[in-house]
């Protein structure tokens, strides 16, 4: 049951992307906030530019915060990835896009001491002809990592609506075949009286029964 959540959650990620697609335009899509141990969970940091805006020199910045504890940085683009030494060394990916308008990471078999606060600073100097100016922005992502999946209201509705959707058309295919089958039964009932009356006929009434042919 556990694949029309995840075929749900496949196709809402299509219909997003077609609908960027066709619109050429960038996507602001929050991060998911919570993760099961042992997975590996991408921390989703997309931060749009307009089209005037594709040259800039782009900077990012990731930190962690424990509960209770104070941002740590974990990883650094600027013009190359660096990671820096943390409880995440060698547990962290780069999925940035090209034209860094999508500067996300990875993190490869989470635990529950990741779970806390991740920030993304994104830093961009554009390079207009007159003037370079400097823009920044940050997106918080609160993390809450899990020992096992969970169902929640959206799957338990959906699974409900795939039953009632199995009946329904278990009880219309069955309506089809009772239709279908009286139907056939009937046409072959009036075929074989039709054969039945004609041989109760008498062999020189038959013979009447020809449709005379007009000269």
């Amino acid at each position: 049951m556990a694949a029309l959540p995840r075929l749900v959650c496949a196709s809402s990620i299509v219909l997003v992307v077609w609908a960027g697609f066709c619109s050429a335009v960038c996507v602001e899509v929050p991060s998911e906030t919570e993760a099961v141990q042992g997975t590996h969970m991408k921390l989703l940091c997309i931060s749009c530019m307009k089209r005037e805006e594709v040259t800039a020199n782009t900077v990012v910045e990731w930190f962690y915060r424990p509960e209770g504890g104070k941002d740590e940085p974990i990883y650094e683009y600027r013009k190359t990835n660096h990671e820096f030494p943390s409880r995440f060394s060698g547990r962290l990916q780069w999925n940035g896009s090209k034209d860094m308008q999508d500067v996300s990471i990875t993190v490869l078999n989470v635990t529950l001491n990741d779970s806390g606060i991740y920030t993304c600073n994104i830093t961009r100097e554009f390079e207009f002809e007159i003037h370079r100016p400097l823009f920044t922005s940050s997106r918080l992502i609160h993390l809450t990592v899990v020992e096992e999946a969970g169902e929640d209201f959206t799957s338990v509705i959906s699974e409900i609506m795939m039953y009632i959707l199995l009946v329904f058309l278990t009880l219309w295919l069955l309506i089809e075949m009772v239709y279908c089958y009286r139907k056939v039964s009937k046409a072959e009932e009036a075929a074989q009286e039709n054969a039945t009356d004609y041989l109760a006929i008498p062999s020189e009434n038959k013979e009447n029964c020809a449709v005379p042919v007009e000269e």
